[in-house]
């Protein structure tokens, strides 16, 4: 992992969390549109895939971190039937896309959006019987704050969820998906999203990210226990599974 600080907007003076903030307002309304299209679709399986590992827990009050247009939300509402969920994200931008979908779908009864920060979540102690974050965690401008905020609105016995890019090894997956990262994402964000500096800025905090193992550690150093790491199409994903 490297010590320098990946953030979008090299020039700005802002902080990590400002510029992502601003990032994410700059690209919502085409943000699920090219997560689904660069992904070509396999993210959906993805989301799939780390939601059935909180079936057996029968969650009945959620939280899900960088929620961004709540996508994640919607679907684990559907997979998971819990009583509520709320998603917290810092991008007003992301937020007020998510709550217009969810309002079209009749489920603001179920699902709340709200602006809220990763590294101070303004609810008490053992409030969540699971946490989600998919695709959010490497934009956190402290890992082990954020991380360590989660742990202390999880119930005992509750689980997190972790959804999350990771760099393959295989060859020649591996040169593949370096390939498209570094030089095709940059050219789809700027065509579709209007904004090359995010979708440069995705394969950049992805390789900075911790990964595999040394992810597993820092979840166990924050207080987590039972995680696990399992690895998705050829590990350009992992879903990292925790209890409190």
């Amino acid at each position: 992992m490297s010590d320098k600080k990946v953030v979008p907007f090299a020039a700005s003076k802002l902080s990590k969390k400002e510029q992502i903030a601003t990032m994410f307002n700059d690209i919502a309304h085409r943000y699920d549109f090219l997560n689904h299209f660069m992904s070509l679709g396999i993210d959906i399986m993805w989301r799939k895939k780390a939601l059935k590992l909180l079936k057996s827990l029968q969650p009945k009050k959620m939280l899900d971190v960088a929620t961004g247009t709540g996508d994640f939300a919607i679907m684990a509402n559907k997979m998971l039937n819990p009583d509520t969920i709320t998603g917290i994200d810092i991008s007003e931008g992301m937020l007020s896309f998510g709550r217009e979908k969810i309002n079209n779908l009749g489920l603001s009864d179920k699902i709340t959006l709200q602006l809220g920060d990763s590294e101070t979540i303004s609810f008490p102690d053992n409030t969540f019987d699971a946490i989600t974050v998919a695709y959010g965690v490497r934009n956190f401008e402290n890992l082990e704050k954020g991380l360590a905020e989660m742990l202390r609105v999880l119930k005992p016995g509750g689980k997190l969820v972790i959804l999350e890019f990771s760099n393959p090894t295989v060859f020649p997956i591996k040169q593949l998906y370096n390939l498209y990262f570094r030089y095709i994402t940059p050219l789809i964000g700027k065509w579709i999203a209007k904004s090359q500096a995010a979708y440069s800025y995705l394969p950049e905090s992805v390789k900075a990210f911790p990964q595999g193992q040394e992810m597993c550690n820092i979840l166990t150093n924050t207080g987590f226990q039972a995680v696990t790491c399992k690895k998705l199409t050829f590990g350009i994903s992992s879903i990292y599974c925790a209890s409190r």
